[in-house]
């Protein structure tokens, strides 16, 4: 992964994601990224579009721009490498405190099943770095 991408992922940034509906047309979100070493980490709720258009397709398109510089961002091409409901509980914890501050996350909702999503990155570009 690129020094100054992962910086961006590492920082609370947030992204945008594109999947695709089964229909072929683009599917875009705003989420809270991590990274892991060389990948890209995501966190949902069971249920959701974009998880579901992942796993239907694993391709997804992530860009983080700098919140204090929105001219500086980071466009990652990847694939789905892997997703665990094990680790989705600690990690959307650790999520709430690099985005909110927060020891745990405050906006689960009842019978949520969280899921981690690893994303291997196949192109990786930063601009305005």
């Amino acid at each position: 992964m690129d020094t100054q991408a992962a910086e961006l992922l590492q920082a609370p940034n947030f992204a945008h994601i594109s999947t695709l509906r089964k229909d072929g047309s683009p599917h875009a979100a705003l989420v809270w990224v991590d990274v892991d070493g060389d990948n890209v980490v995501l966190n949902s709720a069971e249920g959701r579009a974009w998880p579901a258009n992942l796993r239907r397709d694993g391709r997804i398109t992530i860009l983080v721009a700098d919140k204090e510089n929105p001219y500086r961002y980071a466009m990652i091409r990847g694939r789905l490498a892997g997703e665990d409901h094990e680790t989705a509980d600690e990690h959307i914890n650790a999520m709430a405190k690099k985005y909110l501050g927060q020891d745990e996350y405050p906006f689960r909702q009842p019978g949520e099943q969280r899921v981690r999503f690893t994303i291997a990155p196949e192109h990786v570009s930063v601009h305005g770095g």
